[in-house]
């Protein structure tokens, strides 16, 4: 099918799209939202209730450990459900991962500190935290092709952003619920039970979340290759075998998205909390971000349909680069003026920036075929390397010049993920996008006229 066939195609309408973005960000919401909630309770509260210890840093250490660990578990989950995603459909997968995402998070808030149960209170976190992080390896590849597939090619950049969006609301919600039960109770009640709350609370999107996916049809793009006869029956070994350096790259760029928004909404909090910055001004930075990524991930999406994927993604993570040099300085100084203006800039600018553009770029470089399967494999690699972050940057902090340092990290991280990006665009089409993929693809701005 030509890319013009494609445009014309009756099976990308638009009410189609509409709700396979309803879908997708819903999911991208909830996986979000988890990941603000836990983190921020990895931050604060995890180390006293699960591993309380005389020194505060083993416990935020063992924390993150945990938050770590989940990482750990993405990549068998990116297998498991990109197989079947790309061997049944988009649709099951994806009502799958939701079901377990949210039964986890929901247990979560149900467990028994140190105090009740000892160190089995630990083992059962880190347990249910594994099976987040297996339904997570799903969620996010699979909430991408769902309206990847059902947009149009002139139009896919914008419509495969707003899982991003989904990001957005997820980490406002998120610190918008820790926030609300941190400020109308007393730390011991906080520690005791107050932080359970938001874990609960994630039940409730879990069940809209179903109710919008139970209704979705399965993508036109999976359908047509169904009807073509041409699904994988073996995804993971043929991508592996036709894909192997578009997994890596994507792994490189997804590790930057990953990198720079664990040091931002993760390590951050402990950082701030290291330097008696009151815990309500990073978060209230982290909000005041999510809301500004309402309007500047689609942006950028669209963005990347006029003027091509690589052009806008290198925007925003030069930008990055460039902008994390100041970042954990700025926090140090607990003027709330420079610490909300450090969050706006890395978090709130330049991570919406490529957060609204790598989706849709990776989601190009494979085949139909296998693109559940090369798009999971790549995004969890980047995710798991991303994942050590808060732990890593716990440890670097503690040096001579850790912060320092670790503004350089990043930034050096930022360039390599555009690296990376540049030469996954060239990949992707240097055959003209036969061999790689079948998915017309906006590189520059010619190729975003229509």
């Amino acid at each position: 099918m030509t890319a013009d066939q494609r445009r014309a195609s009756p099976s990308h309408s638009l009410k189609q799209t509409r709700r396979a973005a309803a879908a997708s960000l819903g999911g991208t919401l909830l996986e979000y939202y988890d990941f603000a909630i836990y983190g921020l309770a990895a931050a604060l509260v995890f180390g006293p209730v699960f591993f309380p210890s005389a020194d505060p840093t083993v416990g935020v250490l063992a924390s993150f450990a945990t938050f770590g660990v989940g990482f750990l578990a993405r990549p068998l989950g990116g297998i498991v459900f990109g197989h079947f995603g790309d061997r049944l459909g988009r649709k099951n997968v994806l009502v799958t991962t939701m079901l377990i995402m949210g039964v986890s998070t929901v247990l979560i808030g149900c467990l028994p500190g140190y105090d009740s149960i000892g160190h089995w209170g630990a083992v059962l976190l880190v347990l249910l935290r594994l099976a987040q992080g297996f339904a997570f390896g799903g969620e996010q590849p699979g909430a991408v092709l769902l309206v990847a597939e059902h947009a149009s090619a002139g139009r896919r950049g914008l419509f495969a952003s707003l899982p991003g969006v989904g990001v957005s609301f997820g980490l406002v919600l998120g610190n918008l619920a820790f926030l609300a039960v941190s400020t109308s109770m007393d730390p011991a009640a906080m520690q005791t039970w107050g932080w359970r709350i938001p874990f609960w609370a994630g039940g409730l999107l879990v069940v809209v979340g179903l109710l919008v996916r139970f209704g979705l049809a399965e993508t036109p793009d999976f359908e047509r290759n169904k009807a073509n006869a041409q699904v994988s029956a073996s995804p993971i070994r043929d991508v592996l075998r036709t894909h192997p350096t578009q997994i890596l790259l994507a792994g490189g760029v997804q590790a930057g998205q990953a990198v720079a928004s664990y040091i931002t909404v993760v390590y951050s909090l402990a950082y701030a909390r290291e330097h008696d910055v009151p815990s309500a001004l990073p978060l209230l930075g982290i909000i005041l971000s999510g809301v500004l990524h309402l309007a500047l991930v689609p942006a950028a999406g669209a963005l990347s349909d006029r003027f091509g994927r690589l052009p806008t993604y290198l925007a925003g993570a030069v930008f990055i680069a460039v902008t994390s040099l100041f970042f954990l300085p700025m926090i140090a100084t607990g003027s709330a003026v420079l610490v909300l203006t450090a969050y706006l800039l890395i978090f709130g600018v330049g991570w919406a920036v490529i957060t609204g553009v790598y989706p849709v770029m990776l989601a190009e470089a494979f085949a139909t075929k296998v693109s559940y399967s090369g798009l999971s494999l790549g995004m969890q690699l980047g995710v798991v390397l991303g994942g050590l972050t808060p732990f890593v940057a716990t440890l670097v902090a503690t040096a001579p010049n850790g912060p320092t340092l670790l503004g350089i990290g990043l930034s050096v991280v930022a360039l390599l993920s555009a690296w990376c990006a540049a030469a996954l665009v060239r990949r992707t089409t240097r055959a003209g996008g036969a061999a790689t993929t079948d998915r017309p693809v906006a590189v520059g701005v010619a190729d975003a006229k229509p």
